[in-house]
């Protein structure tokens, strides 16, 4: 067995009064690479499931012992908040039962409902293939090679399925076309009318046109998820992809838009240019520090909203994160301390986001390739490094300087976008942390240290970047509500107010169904995630005066939400109807 694989045992806690069977039992599920405890009543089980903590439990429903399966089932899934048994709620429950029993009680039926609130059931004598794949399912347990082959499926299934489509976007008519005489409306000549609209008033391009939902997606291609500078071409397959999660997740119609140019003032000037035809502009994968001066520039000069998504996005994610953390772990953002792993345009804009919504700088170390920023750091003082240097004279007040682990001692929160890892955040530095350490460490596609090995060290939770680990910090989460309420009230901008409002609004929908250390922001198929954010980036937009269209709570969510769900219905029609072809592995599924 391999380091991976001992570290993430997963422990299943088999509760039978045969003990014939129990011992059977756990000798197939250790051979499988489960670790194993055992009760042989259910006091006794009662009496050790909080300290087991298990990831499952195997339940004969009826031992004959002081207490039943039954009752065991409904202390665990019915349990009062101040209830010893609260933190046990959430653990799966498969059940044992003799055939007899299965039918005298009609578990078949009853089973994962209200009446028998459980995760599955088995028949004695219990199938060996059968128990090891339920425990394996209910458990979620993977492997390290199961990990990698998850980590490559995604791109093998790329290199087929891109040139399947040659390419992941088209332009489909949003108008009616009855016959061949509505070409006289939509194009010459009747298109003059429209057009002499527009030129007496230009506002009227907004009704004319779909410039309100159209958004350029502006790379130059120099720095390119974790592929570096590869180009303007090279990057348009990643354009193409957030055009569609754009759509499909906000209803927003998105345009890749590659430039083979690379000065700061090009770029800002070819931004400038699209103007009449876009509704807002996406900048994305551009190199720092150029990033911070194109985003700046722009934000002042332009009349339609423009966003850095590797700033903003990743910023309003985090911070929803963590807003959530401090809550699990009973901190408040006055008065915990900060470490960032990582300079780059995320961690500044993070700390930037953080500051504006209460966090003190003071309370903030942000380390680079280097050490700690603080004040001494006089090489930073340039304009290429301005933003690392605001840091260096507003963060850090006790003045501290080192590395990495100097940063970590004593925090109670870790946010990394660094190197990717693992070791790049050793165990030992985690260790050195505050009590319940909230541990962020999003490098992708490998975190700078694993989570169950920063959980080892004492961290209480602890996000990632993957989507295969619990708390995945998603931009995905963000940009399409964000610019949805941004677009539906014709904002002129996208303030870091309007980010932190939906980060508020991120927390607030993971709140609502229910936190703990293992769901602390909501994920990519909560569809209510992106409505609710829409309007409260579109409230706040009303609030700073910002917004060219004045509407009310309910009337921007039955706004924000119908666009989504057209968008989907529209992608989903064109798939089941043939236009869009599945590829032939689908029907193989």
């Amino acid at each position: 067995m391999n380091k991976f694989e001992e570290k993430n045992k997963k422990v299943i806690f088999i509760v039978d009064d045969d003990h014939d069977l129990v011992e059977s039992t756990k000798a197939i599920l250790e051979n499988s690479n489960f670790k194993c405890e055992c009760a042989y009543s259910a006091k006794e089980f009662l009496d050790n499931v909080k300290q087991v903590k298990p990831d499952l439990i195997i339940l004969d429903i009826m031992m004959e012992t002081e207490v039943s399966g039954l009752e065991v089932v409904n202390k665990l899934r019915n349990p009062d908040r101040d209830s010893e048994f609260y933190d046990c709620s959430k653990i799966p429950i498969m059940i044992v039962s003799s055939i007899q029993q299965v039918l005298e009680l009609n578990i078949s039926e009853i089973a994962g409902t209200k009446l028998l609130p459980v995760d599955g059931f088995f028949e004695k004598p219990i199938s060996l293939k059968e128990l090891i794949y339920q425990a394996k399912t209910l458990t979620k347990t993977v492997s390290l090679e199961d990990l990698l082959a998850k980590a490559t499926k995604p791109g093998e299934d790329a290199m087929i399925l891109h040139p399947f489509y040659n390419g992941k976007l088209s332009v489909i008519p949003k108008c009616c076309i009855r016959n061949f005489d509505d070409f006289a409306i939509w194009y010459t000549p009747g298109v003059a009318a429209p057009c002499k609209d527009i030129h007496a008033n230009p506002e009227k391009v907004y009704e004319h046109t779909n410039k309100s939902n159209f958004v350029a997606i502006v790379s130059d291609g120099t720095r390119v998820l974790g592929l570096g500078n590869i180009g303007p071409e090279a990057g348009l397959p990643v354009m193409e992809g957030k055009a569609i999660l754009f759509k499909y997740l906000g209803g927003v119609d998105a345009f890749p838009i590659c430039i083979n140019a690379h000065k700061p003032e090009d770029i800002i000037q070819m931004c400038k240019w699209l103007t009449p035809t876009f509704g807002g502009i996406n900048l994305e994968d551009i190199s720092k520090p150029k990033c911070f001066q194109i985003l700046d520039t722009l934000r002042e000069e332009m009349t339609i909203p423009v966003w850095h998504d590797d700033q903003q996005g990743t910023a309003a994610v985090t911070l929803a994160g963590l807003i959530n953390a401090l809550k699990i772990v009973e901190k408040t953002k006055e008065n915990v301390k900060i470490a960032m792993i990582g300079a780059g345009a995320a961690n500044i804009a993070i700390s930037r986001i953080m500051i504006t919504a209460g966090f003190p700088a003071e309370n903030i170390m942000m380390v680079d390739t280097k050490g700690i920023l603080h004040k001494d750091r006089k090489e930073l003082n340039t304009p290429e490094t301005k933003e690392k240097w605001k840091m260096c004279i507003t963060s850090n007040k006790e003045g501290r300087k080192g590395g990495i682990a100097e940063a970590l001692k004593g925090a109670d929160v870790c946010i990394s976008l660094a190197k990717t890892g693992p070791n790049t955040i050793k165990k030992e530095w985690i260790a050195s942390m505050n009590k319940d350490a909230i541990v962020f460490v999003c490098a992708n596609p490998t975190p700078e240290i694993w989570p169950w090995e920063a959980k080892e060290a004492g961290a209480k939770i602890v996000a990632t970047g993957r989507s295969d680990f619990p708390n995945q910090v998603n931009n995905s989460l963000g940009f399409p509500g964000i610019f949805r309420g941004t677009l539906d009230v014709m904002a002129s901008t996208i303030t870091d107010e309007m980010c932190i409002a939906a980060a508020y609004e991120l927390a607030k929908c993971a709140e609502d169904k229910g936190l703990s250390e293992e769901y602390i922001i909501p994920r990519m198929n909560e569809f209510e995630v992106f409505p609710r954010e829409a309007v409260a980036v579109g409230m706040k937009a009303i609030e700073q005066g910002l917004a060219k269209i004045n509407l009310t709570r309910d009337e921007l969510y039955n706004k924000s939400a119908a666009i989504i769900r057209k968008a989907r219905a529209e992608i989903d029609s064109l798939q089941n109807q043939g236009f869009i072809e599945l590829p032939a592995c689908e029907d193989e599924k």
